[in-house]
């Protein structure tokens, strides 16, 4: 093991460091391509921060962790500290109860996460080399700072499974929830894809996606420079619509799809449906350099199974086209499962400061990690695939 010594810093905000020295941490691949993950870049998460997205006033105060070895920086963490639990996706909301009820203050926590976004990823971004020092050095930062300003908690919300396994070696508490991915098994078109569903399935879809096309109008597929800020104004009445009735309020601010127009379109697939010369639905999505993330949906007009085309099918025929590995489609949703989304594990990682709430949140955790394998291992079975030897 590497014995330099590490110096840990907290940012008040990612205006306190070069974009290059945090995506040298945070997407080191992008040098020869795509961002494996577009959530933790320097432009994804500063973007954020520019609209009024996150930081005062909403929640969601920066708190940045960064490490240094002789003076480089080698790894890197997206920080919050948090007076609430929302748009996080991993619901802790009972925890909170249970530790008010006992006379304890949950809030505020720190929480390692992307805000609002339920998007598998690393969380502990390190160099290359340096992977086992900056994870060991960012989680002693995380935990010193928590107990050092007498919070209740530490969270890091849909990191890897190698960052939970390592994060549970040193002494986290590993907690298992799911969502459902759709998984390109090398299809040379949408009909390949639905050849191997069941008949019923198959039919189903096939009725879905005819009558998604009756609202009477197109749908368009666009991103890079086919983006404009017409295009933004619409969308962000579809998200407000969305937000209003899922949330209260949105969560992210309209100088944030501008901010994504300047420095991220070309990681953006934005899925619009037109009618009579008015844009009437979209559907936003992200793209990683093998996944394709779904992000947020809204509508001004309500029509059968459009929802439907627009968020499911066609990220389905734009991850077939492009030879992405899976569609991962947001959080929750059982819905999903009969249009081709199987179940999946996903990971996080807690930091308890009372011992006995530490301990209950554990005996919690581990009865839900069982039942998690549980439904996931039923609700494979019972997926759309054909099953083996049957034909149908």
């Amino acid at each position: 093991m590497d014995q330099t010594a590490i110096e840990i810093t907290a940012l008040s905000g990612l205006g306190d460091i070069a974009g290059a020295d945090w995506d040298a941490c945070a997407c080191p691949e992008a040098t020869d391509g795509r961002a494996i993950d577009p959530f933790t870049t320097y432009r994804f998460l500063s973007a954020l921060e520019r609209s009024g997205s996150v930081g005062q006033g909403t929640g969601w105060q920066p708190h940045h962790l960064v490490a240094r070895a002789d003076g480089q920086i080698i790894a890197v963490m997206p920080l919050y500290a948090k007076n609430h639990s929302q748009g996080e996706y991993i619901f802790d909301h009972g925890w909170a109860d249970a530790l008010h009820r006992a006379g304890g203050n949950y809030y505020p926590k720190l929480q390692s996460a992307v805000p609002f976004t339920p998007a598998t990823g690393r969380r502990f971004l390190t160099r290359p080399g340096w992977e086992g020092t900056g994870i060991a050095a960012l989680t002693q930062g995380m935990v010193q700072i928590a107990a050092d300003n007498g919070l209740s908690s530490a969270h890091i919300t849909f990191c890897t499974s190698v960052e939970a396994e390592a994060g549970s070696r040193m002494g986290l508490l590993h907690r298992v929830t799911q969502q459902f991915h759709w998984e390109n098994r090398g299809y040379a078109d949408f009909d390949a894809f639905l050849a191997q569903l069941s008949s019923r399935k198959r039919k189903a879809i096939r009725k879905e996606r005819a009558g998604a096309m009756g609202f009477g109008g197109t749908i368009r597929a666009l991103t890079g420079d086919a983006l404009e800020p017409g295009h933004w104004d619409a969308f962000w009445a579809f998200y407000q619509d969305t937000g209003s009735r899922k949330w209260g309020r949105p969560y992210l601010t309209r100088a944030f799809f501008d901010e994504v127009q300047e420095a991220m379109r070309d990681d953006v697939l934005l899925i619009l449906a037109e009618r009579d010369g008015h844009l009437v639905a979209g559907a936003l999505n992200f793209l990683g350099r093998d996944t394709l993330y779904g992000r947020y949906w809204g509508a001004i007009e309500d029509h059968p199974f459009l929802h439907f085309e627009c968020c499911y099918y066609r990220a389905i025929d734009h991850a077939i086209a492009h030879g992405l590995a899976r569609v991962e489609a947001g959080a929750q949703g059982e819905h999903k499962l009969a249009r081709g989304y199987l179940p999946v594990e996903t990971h996080s990682l807690h930091w308890i400061a009372e011992p006995s709430f530490r301990a209950a949140v554990a005996r919690y955790l581990e009865a839900e990690s069982r039942a998690v394998g549980e439904e996931i291992e039923i609700l494979t079975d019972y997926g759309p695939f054909r099953k083996p030897n049957t034909g149908t």
